[in-house]
């Protein structure tokens, strides 16, 4: 029997019931120990079924001795953390924690796992061998040794294999794939994620991450995997099966994100930190390039360091105003009054601006999005026929307001993922796309790529910079003219962290306490309606009850309205595609009418979302604790 996703559950209580019912004469230790784990309620089911694979079918014969030892030892917790379930595609692929066994963790088997799946399903669509394939990787853990492993398995389907010398960004690899005209790319990054974790990011023809129905595909393929074929890394470069490519590829990529400027001013002085990933290949070169000579790179933060020494909690995500903090005071005491900051694989840019009282603002993506959307759109106004703007449901609607201000289309009906947003841009036309943003520090402009990039944000974003320099502004007050002109917004986030298999099951609990029985009140704001994404309708609060049907799109995504006086207030829930954590989405809109006094807005709104987080924590965790 094959494993597969939909077979999981029956399939466990089908190993469970075999080991559990075997006599002791017949059974060897292992499964007894595996029946005493389970027993206890310190094995999950998905963790006997998946160990009881890797100790039983010959693909996983090399990897049997560690998973033995922790047998024989009885180290439940580790087994469970490993084995709990299939590592999953997510919203960017896949991605986790690594080791050197286990199906929910990212290690030599699962990534050869994941590089054979797509060879396979290429060959399924294609209905022949052949075609070509880009791999880039970043400056984590294992990353090199990942790329290389997945070329190995590529060349082996038959695929032409252009790989990268050294670490490269995401959106430069988003860029390849259409630039060198493959069928597939990969890219070996775990983004932001801490220095444990890797992944595997999976992009088709098009130059955007894997869309239904690829996505599915290749996931049939990775779980049907048994036997993986390989070549010799050196042997296939001898015979050019497997293509070293660099630095024309970094000036073509270079090029096509510096076509991308609105502006010839570049009198700006600004700081840029990698946060020691691969920022400095593609965000400050191109500002280098494009002529910023006010911008310095950050460098107790700028060499490659898979531990993220010099980044505070060594987690490198530029949403937290923490990693700023280094940066921040390196700069006190000189005119430096923007740090830009990229992730690791430096397709998201984090923005911290230094306010009239000389204390660094950090800025949310949605309100970075509000102001590069404003600079682009009012570039471009009445210079793009039938022009469009993209942002997901969970992104600020101020991009919105803008945008059909300055007269261009929008589409903000998407789920969360900028695969989506590649997406929207082929389907509508790429001549016509102006901008796309998501609010986790995700902005595109042009069509040389189908994903996020650092790269063209910190170009567009220092132009704008620059240009309200010259008129004694910065990005702080363009945004408070921004709010004058279409009234205040405010968005935030919280997340709960649930991990394992006990936290996933939580996370699904959750889900449901939100569906059943929704909160009609949190704090002081009234909710009176919910969009249910997944069920396809709207239900009015209290009551529960459909009111209409949502034509589209369909995902786990719950969006609640609410209402305070004039004022409205939204929250949206989902459970996190690349972190086992579920995400609350906090909304704020005061109508300009509604405004009387700017500063008073922002402290009044700001209250009553902190109000409404509170209350929905206290919601959540009085309906499912967390475990112990």
């Amino acid at each position: 029997m094959l494993w597969c996703a939909g077979h999981s559950g029956i399939f466990a209580f089908q190993v469970w019931f075999k080991i559990s019912m075997t006599s002791s004469a017949n059974s060897t230790e292992w499964e007894q120990t595996l029946s005493e784990g389970a027993e206890s309620g310190k094995l999950s089911a998905g963790a006997v079924e998946n160990i009881t694979r890797w100790m039983t079918e010959p693909q996983y014969a090399a990897y049997r001795d560690p998973v033995l030892r922790m047998i024989e030892v009885k180290d439940f917790d580790r087994l469970d953390l490993l084995f709990w379930e299939v590592i999953p595609f997510g919203t960017g692929g896949r991605r986790g924690l690594m080791a050197e066994v286990g199906s929910a963790t990212v290690n030599e088997r699962t990534i050869a796992e994941s590089a054979n799946g797509m060879a396979v399903y290429l060959k399924q669509q294609s209905g022949e061998s052949g075609g070509k394939a880009v791999i880039a990787h970043d400056t984590r853990h294992r990353s090199r040794e990942f790329a290389e492993l997945t070329a190995r398995v590529f060349a082996a389907h038959g695929l032409k294999v252009y790989l990268f010398d050294d670490f490269r960004s995401t959106p430069a690899l988003s860029f390849s794939v259409r630039h060198l005209e493959c069928n597939i790319g990969v890219m070996i990054s775990a983004s932001h994620n801490p220095p444990s974790d890797n992944g595997f990011k999976a992009y088709w023809s098009h130059g955007g991450q894997v869309l239904y129905p690829h996505d599915k595909g290749i996931i049939d393929c990775v779980y049907q995997t048994t036997e993986i074929p390989m070549v010799d890394l050196e042997e296939a470069i001898k015979a050019g099966e497997i293509e070293i490519v660099g630095e024309k590829v970094d000036q073509a990529y270079a090029e096509a994100v510096m076509g991308q400027s609105l502006s010839d001013n570049r009198d700006i002085a600004a700081m840029f930190t990698p946060l020691h990933g691969v920022g400095a290949t593609s965000v400050y070169r191109i500002l280098q390039d494009a002529g910023f000579s006010g911008v310095q790179i950050f460098e107790p933060q700028a060499n490659a360091d898979s531990d993220f020494t010099n980044v505070p909690d060594h987690l490198p995500n530029p949403e937290r105003p923490e990693v700023f903090d280094p940066a921040i005071a390196e700069v006190s005491g000189t005119d430096i009054g923007l740090i830009l900051a990229s992730d690791p694989d430096a397709d998201r840019l984090g923005v911290s601006v230094k306010d009239a009282n000389g204390r660094f603002q950090h800025l949310t993506g949605n309100r970075i999005g509000a102001l590069i959307a404003d600079y682009v759109t009012g570039k471009k106004q009445g210079k793009v026929a039938g022009g469009y703007v993209v942002e997901t449901l969970v992104t600020t609607p101020l991009i919105a307001k803008i945008a059909e201000a300055r007269g261009f289309r929008v589409i903000n009906d998407l789920l969360v993922g900028f695969k989506y947003i590649g997406q929207t841009m082929d389907a509508e036309g790429p001549d016509q796309f102006v901008f796309g943003a998501e609010e986790s520090l995700g902005y595109l402009a042009g069509q040389y790529a189908r994903d996020k990039d650092a790269g063209v944000a910190a170009l567009l974003l220092l132009e704008l910079a620059a240009e309200l320099h010259a008129e004694g502004k910065t990005l702080l007050d363009r945004l408070d003219e921004l709010f004058n002109e279409f009234g205040y917004f405010f968005e935030c986030q919280k997340s709960q962290v649930r991990t394992g298999s006990s936290g996933q099951k939580q996370i699904v609990q959750i889900l449901n306490e939100f569906r059943t029985n929704p909160p009609s009140e949190l704090g002081d704001v009234t909710l009176t309606a919910v969009r249910d994404y997944s069920a396809g309708e709207r239900r009015t609060i209290p009551g529960n009850s459909v009111e209409s049907a949502i034509a589209k799109p369909e995902g786990n995504l719950l969006f609640f309205e609410g209402q305070r006086g004039e004022e409205s207030y939204s929250i949206a829930v989902r459970p996190s595609g690349t972190e086992p954590k579920i995400k609350y989405y906090f909304f704020a809109q005061t109508p300009k009418s509604a405004m009387t006094d700017l500063a008073q807005t922002k402290q009044d709104t700001e209250t009553v979302v902190n109000s409404m987080q509170n209350a929905l924590v206290a919601w959540v965790n009085e309906r499912v604790p967390e475990a112990d």
